[in-house]
């Protein structure tokens, strides 16, 4: 969508030559590319959150599951629906590049590229230590305390396709959340004059609402990990790394749980 730059116009120049388009309509495809993705789960993690706390027990004493069969006992079909489901969740990621290539530009003016793949993979490989490590002891230490659910994060069954599926999931979520929650909604807050700091916060509650359905832990770890890749991002202007570290950490949860769970005591298990 396009409109003509004209007097009283909100427009930026240099974004479209001759056609700008105003500030409405940014905001406006802005929310609407929440609302068909990060946006729609924050509200869905919202609702079943007030589900899991109003119901009788513990968080502790029930299970978010992430990564569960589509189809029980028929593998085909299931994996059919596990790749439909990472497909799918992509096509935001489209969208945007779409909107970006409206106005002359691509997912490379977010740094999601192969330009510099190899300080990417490094800054990344540091990040997901730093949170991983951090992150399972704060997860443990909140579910104790009885601020979370018990986080499953794989109840795929035993078929061959089962971890390269966790693997392509955790490609999906690192690139779905981090093209939109931070390079994508980060360029529009600019282009709408928010402030750095509301931007900040914009981005990082966002984070933490599509997380609340694990509970308050979820929220407030998630949120704080976006303060930092908020930090991050401005700092190196690339979504590269994040991507990475998100993908790591991911990686490291959905396949480690599938190797570790009900052979270690100190995992919890549903």
């Amino acid at each position: 969508m396009q409109t003509e730059a004209g007097p009283g116009t909100d427009s930026f120049p240099g974004d479209f030559p001759g056609k700008q388009p105003s500030r409405r309509i940014l905001r406006d495809e802005m929310l609407l590319v929440l609302a068909l993705s990060l946006g729609a789960s924050g509200v869905s993690a919202l609702i079943s959150f007030i589900g899991s706390v109003t119901k009788p027990g513990g968080l502790k004493d029930q299970a978010a599951t992430l990564n569960a069969s589509a189809a029980p006992g028929r593998p085909w079909l299931d994996l059919a629906w596990q790749l439909f489901g990472i497909a799918t969740a992509l096509v935001p990621v489209a969208l945007v590049a779409h909107f970006l290539l409206r106005e002359g530009q691509n997912l490379r003016t977010l740094g999601f590229d192969r330009t510099r793949p190899w300080p990417d993979l490094g800054r990344g490989a540091v990040i997901a230590a730093v949170i991983g490590s951090t992150g399972i002891a704060f997860y443990l230490a909140v579910r104790g305390l009885g601020f979370n659910l018990t986080v499953v994060p794989e109840a795929l069954p035993a078929v061959w396709w089962k971890y390269p599926v966790l693997i392509l999931a955790a490609l999906q979520n690192a690139i779905l959340e981090e093209v939109i929650v931070v390079g994508y909604l980060l360029r529009r807050l600019d282009q709408l004059g928010r402030r750095p700091g509301t931007a900040l916060m914009a981005s990082s509650v966002l984070r933490g609402s599509y997380h609340l359905y694990q509970g308050i832990g979820g929220f407030v770890g998630n949120l704080v990990m976006g303060v930092v890749f908020v930090w991050l991002y401005r700092r190196w202007g690339r979504v590269g790394p994040l991507v990475v570290a998100h993908s790591l950490l991911d990686i490291g949860a959905f396949v480690g749980y599938g190797l570790l769970a009900g052979k270690v005591g100190w995992l919890p298990t549903a």
